[in-house]
């Protein structure tokens, strides 16, 4: 049982709080804790190139998430709540269109089965291609130019930028 006060008027508060929200608090506290105390196990090593080392950045995280835990209790054990979600154009009452989360899912898996028979640049279109298909695209020979265009440049920023060769499959030797 909760008990309304009065904190200004036309506004109220619960002096409980929501029980909930406190194990939200208690969980980011334990990662805070969890994180800073692997950054201490961490071995300080630092190099001409690294003269900081692998330390700081998992501490400087852990002491975050602290804070932010003591600042979210702070806030729920004076009464602060979170706005419920109110989606700008979404229907919350009506059902899920199955018929596009399975076109997504035959789009994955179908690029995850042809990605090595086939090579990146051949899957990757059929991935890029049936995602837009599933998702409203009606316009299929533009999509499909896009999709051939966009496994392209992904085939050749991982292979050049990043130097991740992506399989080529059938088109081995062509790019």
């Amino acid at each position: 049982m909760t008990v309304q006060v009065e904190e200004r008027p036309g506004r109220t508060r619960e002096r409980d709080g929501d029980r909930a929200q406190y194990g939200v608090c208690a969980f980011l506290a334990l990662t805070g804790v969890l994180v800073f105390a692997d950054a201490l196990r961490t071995t300080h090593v630092t190099s001409s190139n690294d003269p900081v080392g692998p330390r700081p950045v998992p501490m400087l995280l852990g002491a975050a998430l602290l804070v932010v835990a003591v600042v979210y209790a702070v806030d729920v054990a004076r009464g602060g709540r979170g706005e419920p979600e109110s989606g700008e154009d979404v229907d919350l009452s009506g059902r899920a269109d199955r018929r596009t989360v399975l076109l997504l899912i035959g789009a994955f898996a179908g690029n995850a089965v042809l990605i090595e028979p086939l090579g990146w640049v051949i899957s990757g279109t059929l991935l890029f291609w049936g995602s837009a298909f599933a998702l409203g695209n009606r316009h299929h020979v533009r999509g499909l130019l896009v999709a051939v265009a966009l496994s392209l440049i992904t085939f050749y920023t991982f292979a050049v930028g990043l130097g991740v060769n992506l399989p080529a499959g059938v088109l081995q030797g062509i790019l």
